[in-house]
């Protein structure tokens, strides 16, 4: 033992470390950059995972350079059934507003793709789970209706914690408004692309997001009404191995291709160019 014995350090003070400029992949737990995230698409470079992209971020990603004009930018939704509870409705829209800078959770407009015109729909996870109330359902079925007058094919990336149920039946109602569109958008002969990105559930997943032409989705993409543990609790049965990803659905025939987020630009092209435009 030593004659003089060292001190014991003790602080209190937290590390200053930066943040936000660091994300864990949910996949691996890789950390990765925020910008080489985002020059990577928003996918880990480890192992692959296809993380949430914000509706901007993927129309950037999809679209020609300045090619999108918005439709419908400022409508917003209303509390039509004063819903109460620890905060009212109007309270949760206004802070998911100010947290993610949309209105609601899904944009919809006309933009290119290497030069061919089409109506797109983009909603955004980030905002009460995408979930679809009125303006979604509406935004979205005025897409397609003006997609339809115009004779341009349509094509809706979805993600969605399914209706909402903040507006309760009238959420529901959105379902019939959006299928209805689409409808009248297939008698006119003209294509319609449903890309379904994690997670697609609920009324969103029963709707609109699995009549497409053709049903598109990404790698490991969660896709169905209820999720795993609800159907496991409801059925008492095991599930199978990989039950509601997109490759499970591919192999029963619900996903008619898995496309990386890397590819889905020239992969979109190149399905409207075969599927024709009228333009």
């Amino acid at each position: 033992m030593g004659i003089f014995s060292r001190p014991s350090f003790y602080s209190d003070k937290k590390r200053d470390l930066p943040t936000g400029l660091w994300q864990k992949c949910p996949a691996c737990s890789e950390l990765i950059h925020n910008l080489e995230l985002q020059q990577n698409h928003r996918v880990c470079p480890r192992c692959d995972h296809h993380m949430t992209q914000t509706a901007y971020e993927r129309l950037e990603m999809l679209l020609d350079a300045e090619s999108f004009v918005e439709h419908d930018a400022h409508m917003i939704s209303v509390d039509t059934l004063k819903f109460t509870g620890q905060a009212s409705y109007t309270e949760r829209l206004k802070t998911y507003q100010k947290k993610t800078g949309l209105k609601d959770a899904v944009i919809t407009g006309v933009g290119t793709i290497e030069g061919l015109k089409l109506g797109v729909a983009v909603m955004d996870f980030n905002f009460i789970a995408a979930t679809m109330g009125s303006v979604v359902g509406e935004k979205l079925a005025r897409i397609i209706e003006h997609s339809t007058a115009a004779k341009l094919p349509v094509v809706i990336f979805s993600a969605s914690g399914g209706a909402r149920m903040y507006e309760g039946a009238i959420s529901l109602m959105q379902m019939a408004k959006t299928c209805g569109a689409l409808a009248r958008h297939a008698a006119a002969r003209l294509p319609y692309l449903s890309v379904m990105t994690h997670p697609t559930t609920g009324g969103v997943s029963a709707s609109f997001a699995t009549v497409g032409d053709i049903n598109i989705a990404e790698p490991r993409a969660m896709v169905g009404f209820a999720g795993p543990r609800v159907i496991r609790e409801t059925t008492h049965q095991d599930l199978p191995a990989g039950f509601q990803t997109s490759e499970f659905l591919q192999e029963h025939g619900l996903v008619d291709l898995i496309v990386h987020r890397k590819q889905m630009r020239q992969t979109l092209h190149q399905l409207l160019s075969h599927l024709g435009s009228q333009q």
